[in-house]
């Protein structure tokens, strides 16, 4: 996912991403076009990470362009809930995110050593340690309804430190970062859509656990949320 914001947070530890070409949180309306310019019936292409706080996002930032990644400017450092996927209901796949994130309770989130995906593809990432059954969650409950689809591979979720350098490159990246470690708390998920440009513009930023304590019991024991 290719980015043109960049990833702050508050002294609560929730990321919030900032763009100059930040897309609006208002849906698009019905029979008009999106803010990516397409209309309803060509369908909405979207996407749902995890942000991280600054300073760990410029840490990584950093690495990602020593190992000349050429990404590393206009892609913070993220993990991805719900890759690119397209959607022809805005309506019902805000809702249904909305959703998920209202049953969703903050985390933490570490990230601890490196791996790979090579040979199928030329990627070396930070491994997700904790929080990576809250991640897993999440995307399972994400991909579902109006954004339900056929993956290519099983869902995994990490950080990317470098993608498609030379091999080289990707060998420095595994090693160089093999010990690195960092934690941080999670209480929010952004809401992307892809524009005409290839932009990813974020058109909301949902907090975590906003249901009231009746409605968390209406909908059942924690583990079915």
């Amino acid at each position: 996912m290719s980015f043109v914001s960049k990833v702050t947070a508050s002294d609560t530890g929730r990321a919030t991403h900032l763009s100059a070409r930040k897309g609006s949180a208002a849906a698009p309306h019905k029979g008009t076009a999106s803010g990516n310019g397409q209309t309803p019936d060509e369908g909405i292409s979207i996407g749902v990470i995890l942000g991280f706080p600054p300073e760990i996002a410029e840490e990584l930032q950093r690495w990602r362009a020593s190992f000349g990644d050429p990404m590393a400017a206009t892609v913070p450092a993220h993990i991805t809930l719900v890759t690119t996927t397209m959607t022809q209901d805005w309506e019902a796949t805000r809702s249904h995110v909305r959703e998920v994130a209202r049953r969703q309770e903050p985390f933490t989130v570490t990230i601890a050593g490196t791996g790979s995906f090579r040979p199928v593809s030329p990627v070396v990432f930070l491994n997700v340690e904790a929080g990576f059954g809250e991640c897993v969650n999440l995307h399972r409950r994400l991909q579902a309804g109006p954004l339900e689809r056929e993956l290519p591979f099983a869902y995994h979720p990490h950080v990317t430190v470098a993608h498609d350098v030379a091999p080289e490159s990707l060998d420095e990246a595994e090693t160089v970062l093999k010990d690195y470690r960092a934690s941080f708390p999670v209480a929010s998920m952004g809401l992307y859509e892809h524009d005409d440009n290839g932009i990813w513009q974020l058109r909301e930023e949902l907090d975590f656990g906003t249901e009231s304590d009746d409605h968390r019991g209406a909908a059942g024991p924690a583990g079915a949320r």
